[in-house]
């Protein structure tokens, strides 16, 4: 998957996210979400970001159970939870293939994003993980500090409230050091060049076609 350029990967997705709403019965998302495990395990992705699919997985019952509260359907529970967890599988795959410069030069060459638009998408992405070890460092300082984090529900968001106030204090001072970056180099300008190449190659034509056919095929079918 790697092979692929970003173009590529973000039509995947799409057409993933695609067939996970025209199906409809829980027997052909599973059968979707299998086939993308695989994919993932075979292209080595499971193992890292098995983290994050673990978090998806967690997302998808909490989702389900919720659904069954609601409608008191168990089929239609199970099909919100396979739905949502197809869709944002690929997504992770996307992720964690891609380097975030290949996909801002994809999305500003390729798909015609601005590129205001295609950089604040890319750069909440980079600050994710960042922001990720800022909280667990935040949260052992605290700690030191005498700080507990359980007990129930009330003292908790209590005592969370330690974490966010340095957390956002943490942020706010980054994101004015990378406004001042920015300005210092001139963003905002009409002209963008990128080094990375993103060009079709003929294993993407490959793969755009077999998704286009899939995706009719579906449409028939369904």
């Amino acid at each position: 998957m790697e092979r692929l350029v970003p173009l590529t990967k973000i039509l995947m997705t799409l057409a993933i996210s695609a067939w996970a709403i025209l199906l409809r019965d829980w027997q052909s998302l599973l059968v979707l979400v299998i086939v993308e495990l695989i994919g993932l395990a075979v292209f080595g992705i499971l193992v890292k970001q098995y983290k994050a699919i673990f978090a998806l997985f967690t997302f998808a019952v909490f989702l389900g159970i919720v659904q069954f509260l609601g409608s008191h359907d168990m089929a239609s529970a199970i099909v919100a939870g396979l739905r949502m967890l197809s869709m944002t599988t690929i997504f992770i795959a996307l992720l964690g293939t891609t380097k975030l410069q290949d996909l801002t030069a994809a999305l500003v060459t390729q798909c015609k994003i601005p590129y205001e638009y295609a950089f604040m998408f890319t750069a909440a992405l980079r600050f994710v993980p960042d922001f990720i070890g800022e909280s667990k460092a935040v949260q052992e300082a605290q700690a030191c500090r005498g700080l507990s984090l359980e007990g129930n529900m009330v003292k908790r968001m209590k005592s969370y409230a330690s974490v966010i106030q340095p957390l956002l204090l943490k942020s706010l001072g980054r994101s004015e050091t990378m406004a001042l970056s920015l300005e210092l180099r001139g963003f905002g300008g009409k002209n963008h060049s990128f080094a990375a190449s993103v060009g079709l190659k003929a294993v993407d034509y490959a793969v755009i076609t077999g998704l286009v056919v899939i995706t009719i095929a579906l449409i028939i079918i369904l």
